[in-house]
């Protein structure tokens, strides 16, 4: 019994060595493989202070086993910042790590929107007020101009991480991605993200078909539009306003009338407004002296987009009468839609004009400016603008985003005088402008 008992415990003994021995040994193992991924790490970082050629050398690095060393060489590869970032950044898309999914996504919009590292989706939007002001109003400022042209494979790889990316997080920061790069090739995999169950996941998706605008795609959000998220409803109310899915307008006079969230009639109003139908000329009547603010501008706006000279005394009476900023320029648009183009002193359309100059309502009055600059008659107004009326700074860069929307071959004439102006700012706006209407065919 004595050697049974002596071998049973040798026995314990010995396994008890080995392993000890072999933990060593994995342990050791272990800590090696982290020093290599230090010292890999370290190489990544040494290559790309030899700045954009060390690309190739760095490009490697995308592939390694360790997700330490991967997010390393995709900063450095999207810091550096050029056309051969490109390839490896589209491979590190495909990542099974949320961070170097995440970064490089981020690291591809900066190619063709520099500066988006520093933001990315800690960019916060621009709105207009609590309402869309326009078809061409878009919902922050991070977007490309529209002579960029995105390169296919980008655009594909990142609806990829959008409709399946590893986490929500970089789900929704491709979905922003896209809209940003106006992806339109992505419009599927958009239409994909929005039947998540995550938030921000379908509200960056929604935001993004705003920037795209392709109309396409609007019946593939009307399930949202009572969706229970806030949020995720405004943006979808919004999106089909922009979008003129003219078939969702009883669902919208639904969400309007049923609501008790101010917020979401006041929304459901304005999308109302961006495409004035007969049947809802009735509804802007009613609320056009309503009480709030948002509400009375988007009647007003409805009814300017429906161009009947039946209202014009209407809203010569809100020009007049009306106190709040907001509701005297959805006036003044009304106006010039209806044919009041005059540029003197007291002209709607020089109201809108001087309102570049404020802070405040800059982004509204261009807005409304890009919308009316569709008409030549328009045109010829703004063109005076800048050459005989002795513009302002923001007079002059105003215009000359108004025309990169909404202007033609004439207007070209006029931005290339603008773009000789001293002050670079002007100048550079001013050529941005006129590539912009090259982009759309103008010459």
């Amino acid at each position: 019994m004595k050697l049974v008992s002596s071998r049973r415990k040798w026995n314990w003994s010995s396994s008890a060595k080995l392993w000890a021995v072999l933990g060593l040994g994995l342990a050791a193992g272990s800590a090696w493989a982290a020093d290599d991924a230090k010292d890999r790490s370290k190489n990544v970082r040494e290559l790309a202070r030899q700045g954009s050629g060390a690309i190739p050398g760095i490009a490697p690095y995308v592939s390694d086993p360790d997700s330490g060393v991967r997010l390393a060489a995709v900063r450095a590869i999207a810091d550096l910042g050029t056309a051969a970032s490109l390839d490896p950044l589209v491979k590190a898309t495909a990542d099974n790590n949320a961070d170097v999914q995440l970064r490089a996504t981020e690291g591809l919009v900066n190619f063709y929107l520099p500066g988006y590292l520093d933001k990315g989706m800690s960019a916060p939007f621009k709105r207009l007020g609590t309402a869309v002001k326009s078809k061409f109003t878009d919902t922050n400022d991070q977007i490309i101009d529209p002579y960029i042209q995105v390169r296919l494979d980008v655009v594909q790889a990142l609806g990829k991480v959008a409709r399946g990316g590893v986490s929500m997080e970089s789900r929704a920061a491709a979905a922003r991605a896209l809209g940003v790069l106006r992806g339109q090739a992505a419009l599927p995999d958009l239409l994909l993200a929005i039947q998540s169950n995550d938030t921000e996941v379908n509200y960056e998706a929604l935001i993004a078909l705003q920037k795209i605008r392709d109309p396409s795609a609007a019946p593939g959000i009307v399930f949202r539009l009572r969706d229970s998220n806030e949020k995720v409803q405004l943006a979808a109310i919004e999106t089909t306003g922009l979008l003129e899915n003219r078939a969702a307008i009883n669902q919208l006079r639904d969400a309007m009338d049923r609501s008790k969230n101010i917020k979401v009639k006041r929304a459901a109003l304005t999308a109302l407004s961006l495409m004035p139908d007969p049947s809802t000329r009735g509804v802007f009547l009613f609320h056009v002296e309503d009480k709030d603010d948002a509400m009375r501008v988007a009647a007003v706006e409805g009814l300017a987009r429906t161009h009947s000279s039946g209202d014009l005394p209407m809203l010569e009476k809100n020009w007049n009468q009306e106190k709040k900023t907001a509701g005297r320029m959805a006036a003044a648009f009304g106006l010039v839609n209806l044919g009041r183009v005059g540029m003197t002193e007291f002209d709607p359309l020089r109201y809108l004009v001087n309102q570049l100059n404020s802070a405040g309502y800059r982004g509204v009055a261009s807005s409304y400016l890009k919308e009316l600059a569709r008409d030549p008659a328009v045109r010829v107004g703004l063109y005076f603008a800048l050459q005989n009326a002795a513009p302002t700074r923001d007079e002059k860069t105003g215009l000359a985003q108004v025309l990169a929307f909404s202007g033609d071959r004439e207007s070209i004439a006029v931005l290339e005088g603008l773009s000789k102006d001293p002050n670079p700012d002007i100048g550079k706006e001013a050529l941005r402008a006129i590539q912009s209407i090259r982009a759309r065919g103008g010459q």
